[in-house]
């Protein structure tokens, strides 16, 4: 499996990600400018990535203008051809933005950029596919977040359908695995962290795994979240 990170005017985690893939899990991992619209390299075995940041400088609404990169309406069709797409943080609101994930992603309810540890629960399609495995599974994951737009939104009768379809990855939840209220850090609906299209091959979450990969930084749960993308043919959040 290849990797593709895509950089934006902006982007600020394309770096971090890289490092995470290229050196802690040691995948091959190919930079892509947002100007590009060559994705030959890549094949439905591979994933494209879009890393966090401030793609565009935010300007108009996060993810909106970097919708419209030329590098998007290759990614539209990679997707739409069974390709692998898994957003982060600004890479989450882009694909929302571009109608491969339903929602979006709104203003926190505070107001407030936030950016710190918290905790995430799997669930759905996530904690179906890895079950029990050690290596990967627990109850929480520590992960970081750093983001003033990651208000998961969407309508009552959208968000039932992911509930259904288990589409949900993660929920915000407090150190031992229970999603309540009060480790909800910016107000998303159901406290949800991150999602998958139905056809599960599209994947967007708010926090950062890329940030928790080395034990030089002392936690390594992000890479438990980046390595279930090598399990198997289907990448697994």
């Amino acid at each position: 499996m290849k990797f593709g990170v895509v950089v934006f005017p902006g982007s600020n985690c394309d770096r971090d990600m890289q490092d995470a893939l290229s050196l802690d899990l040691k995948q091959e991992v190919i930079m892509l400018w947002h100007k590009s619209e060559d994705l030959s390299a890549f094949t439905k075995e591979d994933c494209i990535v879009l890393p966090g940041g401030f793609s565009y400088g935010d300007y108009l609404r996060c993810g909106a203008i970097a919708r419209f990169s030329p590098i998007m309406n290759q990614i539209i069709d990679f997707a739409k051809g069974g390709g692998k797409v898994f957003g982060v943080c600004n890479g989450f609101q882009v694909l929302c933005e571009s109608g491969l994930l339903p929602g979006a992603l709104l203003r926190n309810d505070r107001q407030k950029f936030i950016c710190k540890n918290l905790y995430l629960k799997p669930d759905g399609f996530y904690k179906e596919q890895i079950g029990d495995d050690s290596k990967i599974y627990q109850a929480a994951y520590k992960i970081p977040i750093a983001h003033g737009e990651g208000r998961y939104f969407a309508e009552e009768n959208v968000l039932d359908e992911l509930e259904k379809n288990g589409q949900i990855l993660f929920r915000y939840c407090d150190e031992n695995g229970d999603v309540v209220p009060e480790a909800n850090p910016n107000g998303s609906v159901r406290n949800i962290a991150g999602i998958s299209n139905k056809e599960r091959n599209v994947f967007g979450m708010m926090p950062h795994p890329e940030r928790a990969c080395s034990a030089v930084l002392g936690n390594t749960d992000g890479k438990k979240i980046l390595l279930s993308l090598l399990k198997d043919t289907q990448p697994v959040f």
